[in-house]
């Protein structure tokens, strides 16, 4: 599953979610922007980083990093990117800085020389196997939850997940931007199954006909019209497929012939 980019995705849709994880308000959300960013004449890369907005001074910048994998010098590049954006941005006094690992197995034993930064509260290192009950506690939580969920109860989550967004938030943009993502997540973890087959296996046939994905359709054929080069079409391929939509549907939005869409689908 890249999920780098689920988690960009998640942070940028439902940014309260990290705020939520790390013990704080989500509410405190409002105070930042979310964004990844690239160390310059490195080649680092933060993986996300809320920094304040305007007029919110004095609160930190919280630097995120999504570790789904054993690397063993994590920390040794993790707090080399930190100070190298420290340094390129004077302007910054305060920062915290988050780890999401799926399990404590995943994490490096290389700590040696930074003990004590991880023992203060500058770093958090979050285990997301852990979260038990609080990831029930809202959408964003268990979206998280859902990414580490065990593919024989994760099609319950996702379900219940999917009930819960429809409960509770009342904009047809915001649902069906949390429903695509909530796809995305099982598409990913059952990568062998078409987008048709998760709609399916998600009871989200009747989907199709709602005022949401008629609005995902209505996007896409935007999209499609103002995709006016052979080359951005293709480039659109992926992203309508994601959503959902098969071959032929791509192929029709977008003015291709079928196998210039089979050929642009993500292998």
């Amino acid at each position: 599953m890249k999920t780098d980019s689920i988690f960009y995705r998640l942070f940028q849709t439902l940014p309260g979610s990290f705020f939520e994880l790390i013990g704080q308000p989500a509410a405190q959300a409002g105070a930042y922007e979310f964004a990844s960013v690239e160390i310059k004449q490195t080649a680092f890369r933060i993986d996300g980083v809320f920094v304040p907005v305007a007029g919110t001074e004095g609160l930190p910048v919280y630097f995120v990093e999504v570790q789904f994998q054993l690397d063993s010098d994590f920390y040794r590049r993790f707090f080399s990117e930190i100070f190298l954006y420290l340094r390129q941005n004077r302007g910054v006094d305060r920062w915290r800085a988050a780890v999401l690992y799926p399990k404590r197995s995943v994490e490096s034993s290389d700590t040696g020389p930074y003990e004590e930064l991880l023992a203060s509260r500058r770093v958090q290192r979050l285990y997301l196997d852990e979260l038990g009950p609080e990831a029930d506690r809202s959408v964003g939580l268990g979206i998280v939850q859902l990414i580490v969920e065990a593919e024989a109860t994760a099609v319950d989550r996702a379900r219940r997940l999917i009930s819960q967004v429809q409960q509770e938030l009342e904009s047809d943009a915001s649902q069906r931007d949390i429903l695509e993502l909530i796809q995305t997540v099982l598409l990913y973890k059952f990568s062998k199954l078409s987008p048709q087959e998760v709609q399916q296996m998600l009871g989200l046939e009747e989907f199709k006909q709602s005022r949401l994905y008629q609005g995902i359709r209505q996007e896409a054929l935007e999209e499609g019209k103002q995709e006016g080069r052979l080359q951005a079409k293709l480039e659109a391929v992926p992203r309508l497929l994601e959503r959902g939509f098969s071959v032929g549907e791509v192929a029709q939005i977008l003015g291709l012939e079928v196998e210039q869409v089979r050929q642009a689908a993500p292998q």
